[in-house]
């Protein structure tokens, strides 16, 4: 079979049983296809459906969007991880707003300036929203070209990628731009699945080449493993005598880059030190373990009261109080939204 077959066959699939009511698809607006692929990367559908819907009540367009507070966007972030992506999403609508006369640009090559925005995702806007045929790599397209053209070695070396965007480009149909892309994505994403995939029932398994050689389940080819790192964190919980909890915003880099979390330190004497407190004040809490993708971290908990401010909080526009009812509006990284959670007054 030729490889000009290949989109033939997966649009035919995809007519009859592709995914068609997925909330960015009505309608298949620039802003909700840009919205949808930057919530989507490294993250399933399953879990994007009710963040997506919830940004879009409350982000209904660009102008919106640029318009909101960092604060307002990342509390509904909150959960979704890789923080990045929400602060590049306003970044980026801030610039569409300023230099693009509040419109989402309608080149690729204009998109990739963007915060954020890869040759993939500035090719799935541009294929899902014009419907324009162009190459989209995420992970389930790259596992399909991958099997389909027995493309050895992992995708970020430079030479593999190459042969995976060559692969992907040499598939490509001329027309329904918008349909293929969902197609392509579908197929990885409910038939070429990583484990257990169901080749009999794959339209283009005619010519897999994976499965011709029996080397389906090798391919692609897995990342070299990660050394995961380890950090420990020693975080304060305190609360001032109307109940409201104090919080600093992390730097935009590391870990929960932008976020309101806990006031942390290198040991638990020094953020006694730091807020003005008796070390005997501190009451310490069991430990906490969290996983990053990168890092496992230990977080050891210590509760406090504050009878007086001291000048380090009053001084610092990095630090803040905020009560219960103003703690559901923010931007928390789940761990200490889990935390404030569990110790509620605690002291």
């Amino acid at each position: 079979m030729a490889l000009a077959e290949f989109s033939d066959r997966l649009l035919d699939w995809w007519d009859h049983h592709g995914r068609k009511d997925l909330p960015w698809q009505h309608p298949r607006t620039p802003y909700r296809v840009w919205v949808s692929e930057i919530m989507l990367q490294q993250t399933q559908v399953a879990t994007v459906i009710p963040y997506f819907e919830r940004f879009m009540a409350r982000f209904p367009d660009l102008a919106s969007l640029a318009a909101a507070e960092l604060d307002d966007v990342l509390s509904l972030w909150a959960g979704l991880g890789y923080y990045a992506r929400g602060r590049n999403l306003h970044k980026a609508a801030k610039i569409c707003a300023e230099r693009h006369y509040g419109e989402m640009p309608d080149s690729a090559e204009a998109l990739e300036a963007l915060p954020g925005i890869g040759a993939s995702t500035a090719n799935a806007i541009i294929s899902q929203a014009h419907d324009r045929p162009a190459v989209v790599l995420d992970g389930n397209v790259r596992r399909v070209m991958a099997r389909h053209g027995a493309i050895e070695g992992w995708y970020g070396k430079r030479e593999v990628a190459e042969k995976m965007w060559n692969a992907a480009r040499d598939r490509l149909p001329q027309g329904r731009g918008a349909d293929y892309t969902q197609a392509v994505m579908d197929l990885g994403a409910t038939l070429c699945t990583r484990s257990n995939p169901s080749c009999p029932a794959c339209p283009v398994a005619g010519d897999c080449l994976a499965l011709k050689t029996g080397v389906v389940a090798e391919l692609p080819s897995a990342r070299p493993r990660i050394r995961v790192g380890k950090k420990q964190l020693n975080l304060l919980i305190l609360r001032d005598g109307a109940g409201a909890v104090l919080l600093e915003r992390r730097p935009p880099a590391g870990i929960w880059g932008g976020l309101w979390s806990l006031p942390e330190h290198e040991d638990s004497s020094t953020l006694a030190d730091r807020y003005g407190l008796a070390p005997e004040k501190l009451c310490a809490l069991p430990p906490v373990n969290h996983r990053l993708t990168h890092l496992a971290l230990t977080i050891h908990p210590h509760v406090a009261h504050a009878d007086a401010v001291p000048d380090a909080i009053a001084e610092n526009d990095d630090l803040a109080w905020f009560d219960d009812a103003d703690l559901k509006n923010l931007g928390l990284p789940k761990p200490i939204a889990a935390l404030l959670q569990a110790h509620t007054g605690a002291n």
